[in-house]
């Protein structure tokens, strides 16, 4: 499936700005960071693992999210973010494959990788499927979705484990990345649908 742009996105994301529906929850922050801020730290007292700094930083990092003043707009920014990390995990996967001298890894890493592949070229088109769902207000199937996507990365991240300590896993911080990306939508997911906002 074709990777979807930042260029895109940020149409939707105007789009999504300028025609909010009745069921929006709108925020009234008194500065653009103030949306990121406030969401991510209700998103990390409602949970053990998410993280309030990654949060923060990967949002913020993302200059279309300063005009962002509604939850729907920041969701779609964790997704396209999880879509850009998991194009371009498949790439890095791809080219570790690929280097055949020195062979980098023993037969079980690569048949780690080589499923880890599967899991994240799913994984683009899930999390494709969960923007578009998230689009047409269809929240409970985003966030199964994106929850399918959260476990693809700690799937992949278990199979190296499972290997052993002499097991040496490339893709733990990307399995980390996906997994709080796609955590930031499926909590924003949750306050819409539970109508708690912020």
């Amino acid at each position: 499936m074709q990777h979807i742009s930042f260029s895109f996105s940020f149409i939707i994301l105007v789009l999504t700005i300028s025609h909010q529906t009745a069921s929006s929850v709108l925020i009234n922050p008194t500065s653009p960071s103030d949306i990121i801020n406030q969401t991510c730290k209700k998103c990390a007292d409602k949970s053990s693992v998410f993280s309030y700094s990654f949060c923060s930083a990967s949002l913020k990092a993302v200059p279309v999210s300063r005009a962002i003043t509604n939850l729907q707009g920041l969701a779609l920014v964790a997704m396209e973010l999880a879509i850009e990390n998991a194009t371009s995990t498949i790439s890095a996967i791809k080219q570790l494959l690929g280097n055949e001298t020195p062979a980098p890894f023993d037969p079980l890493s690569s048949r780690c990788l080589e499923d880890c592949l599967e899991l994240y070229s799913d994984g683009v088109e899930t999390l494709v499927g969960a923007m578009v769902a998230f689009l047409g207000e269809r929240y409970d199937t985003a966030r199964v979705w994106l929850s399918a996507v959260m476990d693809a990365a700690e799937t992949c991240e278990e199979g190296f484990k499972e290997m052993g300590r002499e097991a040496v896993n490339p893709l733990e911080t990307e399995n980390y990345r996906l997994f709080q990306l796609c955590d930031i939508a499926l909590c924003i997911g949750h306050l819409l649908t539970s109508h708690e906002g912020l």
